[in-house]
């Protein structure tokens, strides 16, 4: 399904869940906002389900959909399943912009590392005004209900960070790794970008690349919560490019936690 363009500035590129606290009793509820903006800091987003496509939870091996009232904010308000860790994704339904001038999409494919871009658009012969980019956001979070003990899991969406250390375990180290997935394959050599927010609300950003295996290692420390994303930029098959005229498709994935005090 694709969505109205929505009137969001172009710089406002990343999208997230981000609980109001990553780590609850266990018989706790998770609250958390979906959030479009930049720098860690954006528009809160209400539920509406005519906005997604996938709005779930995870723990362990059981699974539910997010369920909630038209309009609430925060979007998520549930109980978790059971004791551990908790994961939450969302898919949203595609959207599209549309760019005045090749320059800003130009600016914006250079901070998503897509050096190649301009050379890309002129090999494909499309125009360097007014055209339109469809994209979708996969946004995961995790949040410790309890003791917080757990494996995050592939939830299968179409891109997606998958957290190979639980900040919520007892044993971490303060040393995340993450791997990051396309369909499904690893992405080796991308881009991760990391906004570290600070209990202050400060944001510090900071840019890895996935190794062969497509898994991103970077320090975090206690206290702070984090919001990772990375990007995929293709072009869009001829479905999407009837539905929409879009002539560039990008695919957003985030994830976001916290690293216990």
């Amino acid at each position: 399904m694709i969505a109205m363009p929505v009137a969001v500035p172009v710089s406002a590129h990343e999208f997230w869940l981000e609980p109001s606290a990553y780590q609850i009793d266990a018989d706790g509820r998770v609250q958390a906002a979906i959030v479009n903006g930049e720098n860690f800091d954006g528009v809160e987003l209400s539920y509406l389900p005519q906005q997604f496509q996938l709005f779930m939870q995870f723990s362990g091996e059981r699974v539910a959909p997010v369920m909630g009232r038209l309009g609430d904010r925060p979007a998520l308000n549930v109980e978790p399943l059971g004791e551990g860790l908790q994961i939450f994704i969302y898919k949203s339904n595609a959207a599209t912009l549309t760019y005045q001038t090749f320059e800003k999409f130009q600016r914006f494919a250079d901070h998503k590392d897509f050096a190649d871009i301009a050379d890309r658009h002129q090999e494909r012969a499309l125009p360097d005004a007014d055209f339109t980019e469809v994209y979708t956001r996969y946004a995961k979070t995790l949040v410790a209900a309890g003791h917080g003990e757990g494996a995050d899991l592939r939830t299968n969406l179409e891109t997606e960070f998958v957290a190979i250390t639980n900040p919520y375990d007892p044993v971490f180290m303060s040393n995340m790794s993450v791997q990051l997935w396309y369909r499904d394959h690893v992405r080796a050599n991308a881009q991760v970008e990391v906004f570290e927010k600070a209990p202050d609300d400060s944001v510090n950003v900071s840019f890895y690349r996935t190794d062969g295996d497509g898994i991103a290692h970077f320090p975090v420390k206690p206290g702070y919560s984090y919001l990772v994303d990375a990007v995929v930029l293709r072009e869009p098959n001829a479905n999407v490019v009837a539905e929409t005229g879009a002539v560039w498709e990008t695919l957003w994935a985030s994830l976001t936690f916290e690293v216990p005090e």
